[in-house]
């Protein structure tokens, strides 16, 4: 996958985590970061379990998926301090 396909790909992971945690994200900006860093974390998560995918829509779920994850992550550290 391309640099360029997987940023993309992170972005809109991004938006759609942001919409979806309507509220508890870090606006337009760090949610799409969030995407980005989350696509990572989706791809070695999957791979952890034995996951792996080949279509756009797959990569777009396990970037998700991968965000929500971080999100969810940060915002757990962030409620502890």
């Amino acid at each position: 996958m391309s640099l360029l396909y997987f940023l993309i790909i992170g972005l809109i992971a991004g938006w759609l985590a942001g919409q979806l945690t309507k509220g508890r994200g870090f606006g337009l900006v760090g949610n799409l970061v969030v995407g980005v860093v989350g696509a990572l974390l989706g791809g070695f998560l999957f791979g952890l379990i034995g996951l792996s995918t080949r279509s756009l829509l797959g990569e777009l779920v396990m970037a998700v998926v991968g965000a929500l994850a971080l999100l969810a992550l940060v915002g757990y550290i962030n409620k502890n301090r």
